[in-house]
């Protein structure tokens, strides 16, 4: 009989590339992992992994084991799922990974909203690019995860996840406002901050692209001094006049901007969306944090006169596809 135990390492080696890899995702030691995958090659009787150089490399009986194992921990998601819907009480974690801005404008209220309405739930939230997180889900890491997608930019299609959008955010020039303390940062298009200094998040991320190719676009390369994901040190460094950037609007849920905007050509928009994996979607627990995000977006997009937090650019929630 096959351990499903090991059999889900020997999926976590196909997923994660390396035995370092899945050794750190599963907190073993390299050595363990090594071991127990060599207890399923006997369980098996046939080789499962053959020397590449440094690495190891899955045999093709391997890749059906993992085809198999992946069926496997689908069923016992689902089996999970059905056995949690069947009682009345919301329990249980679900693990969230994020973007910031929407860690700090839409989290922190969908949050309060499950506090109130499903107090036996535990939501833990852990702060992740979006291609990564979209990664550990599908890797069994997340539960969830709240991720973006910018104007042409198609994130990585993983066929084990649903996706249920919930906003489009506006996307929209940032620079110092006319009070700032250093005059040399001043435009008001996206033409006239060739040659200023720029702050923009680091190369690879979607926004980085997007925003450099919308430079190019415009006639000129941006000339970026500042990179850094922290979207709230791009509001400081353009606050101070240091540089301009392009924030989106999200930033500003519940108080007015620190900074001049400007509309960009073509208006463009980012889209906010959720993913989890199919098998767990239906869990009670990820469907109560989906249902509290929609409010908190909602909230957020339309704030009501009970509710003084009001953006100064709302964006648009979106119906779930």
């Amino acid at each position: 009989m096959l351990d499903v135990r090991r059999l889900r390492l020997l999926r976590e080696l196909k997923i994660r590339g390396t035995l370092a890899g899945v050794a750190e995702a599963l907190a073993y030691s390299p050595s363990a992992v090594s071991q127990q995958l060599a207890l399923l090659e006997k369980e098996a009787g046939v080789v499962l992994l053959k020397k590449v150089g440094r690495r190891v490399q899955l045999t093709p009986q391997a890749e059906i084991l993992v085809e198999h194992t992946t069926y496997l921990l689908e069923r016992l998601e689902l089996a999970e799922a059905d056995l949690r819907a069947s009682t009345t009480t919301v329990s249980g974690t679900v693990r969230v990974a994020v973007f910031q801005s929407a860690a700090l404008a839409v989290i922190p209220r969908a949050l309060t909203f499950l506090a109130e309405d499903y107090p036996a739930l535990r939501v833990e939230v852990t702060e992740r690019e979006p291609e990564r997180g979209l990664f550990e889900v599908a890797a069994r890491d997340f539960d969830l995860v709240l991720a973006e997608q910018y104007p042409g930019h198609t994130r990585a299609h993983w066929p084990d996840l649903d996706r249920v959008n919930l906003a489009t955010d506006a996307l929209r020039l940032a620079v110092p406002p006319e009070d700032a303390s250093s005059g040399r940062v001043r435009a008001a298009t996206l033409e006239e901050t060739a040659g200023l200094p720029w702050v923009m998040e680091p190369v690879g991320t979607a926004s980085r692209q997007w925003a450099t190719q919308l430079c190019r676009s415009a006639g000129f390369e941006p000339d970026v001094r500042f990179e850094t994901a922290d979207l709230i040190a791009h509001i400081r460094l353009i606050e101070s006049g240091n540089a301009v950037g392009i924030l989106p609007d999200l930033v500003w849920a519940g108080r007015m901007p620190a900074v001049q905007l400007h509309d960009l050509p073509g208006t463009p928009h980012r889209t906010l969306f959720s993913a989890a994996r199919r098998s767990s979607a239906q869990r009670p627990g990820v469907v109560a944090v989906r249902g509290a995000l929609d409010r908190a977006v909602s909230k957020v997009a339309k704030p009501t006169e009970s509710d003084p937090l009001e953006p100064p650019r709302p964006f648009e929630p979106l119906a779930p596809v």
